[in-house]
């Protein structure tokens, strides 16, 4: 599945040039893209396959690109997203080798203009939040999306979005089941929170 248009990924550690398979921004006009950001599946401890819900709102053209903040968990899980929209990724800390190596554990993605920060936010000092904004404290990003705690927020920080879709798939003590949406034009960013009760 091709990658969208007005879609940059910075290089990261550990990776050279290479990996950025010409992903530059063709167009920067304000067309507004529409991504889909998911983390913490946990497949296959809850399902063999991805809930319907979150399919019927990412699947079908609905979003241009998935955002995905580790836990995967299960090696098959990027196929099963990338059959719904291209997919980028960090790995958790519950992934396995394989996942880690593939998408690394942190990177910034230039997209619409915007700058978006993706970690999953484990760690043995501070809160998922403090740790996740820490991740980019020498890069400055407008979005901070994380995972980890399967806690959702959706709260500015000054000129940072901070972003946790919640889990699909394992709520903890969550009400609902949640995944998130990030509407982005002209480097405008608004984000929201997607909830639903089955999965």
């Amino acid at each position: 599945m091709p990658l969208p248009s007005l879609y940059h990924r910075e290089p990261q550690e550990g990776h050279g040039d290479d990996d950025l398979h010409g992903c530059r921004p063709v167009d920067e006009t304000t067309r507004e893209m529409k991504i889909g950001v998911v983390s913490d599946t946990h497949l296959p401890r809850f399902g063999d396959r991805l809930p319907a819900a979150l399919c019927r709102g990412l699947g079908r053209g609905r979003v241009e690109l998935i955002l995905h903040l580790g836990d995967f968990t299960g090696p098959e899980v990027p196929r099963l997203l990338e059959e719904l929209a291209p997919l980028e990724a960090v790995a958790g800390n519950n992934d396995p080798p394989a996942l880690v190596r593939r998408f690394g554990r942190r990177k910034v993605l230039t997209l619409g203009g915007a700058r978006i920060g993706l970690v999953h936010g484990d760690g043995a000092r501070g809160t998922t939040i403090s740790r996740s904004i820490d991740a980019f404290e020498d890069e400055p990003v407008d979005v901070v999306c994380f995972g980890h705690s399967h806690q959702p927020v959706c709260e500015r920080r000054g000129r940072t979005w901070l972003v946790n879709p919640g889990s699909p798939t394992d709520k903890r003590t969550q009400p609902r089941y949640s995944y998130a949406i990030l509407r982005i034009a002209g480097g405008r960013v608004v984000p929201r929170l997607v909830f639903f009760d089955r999965r």
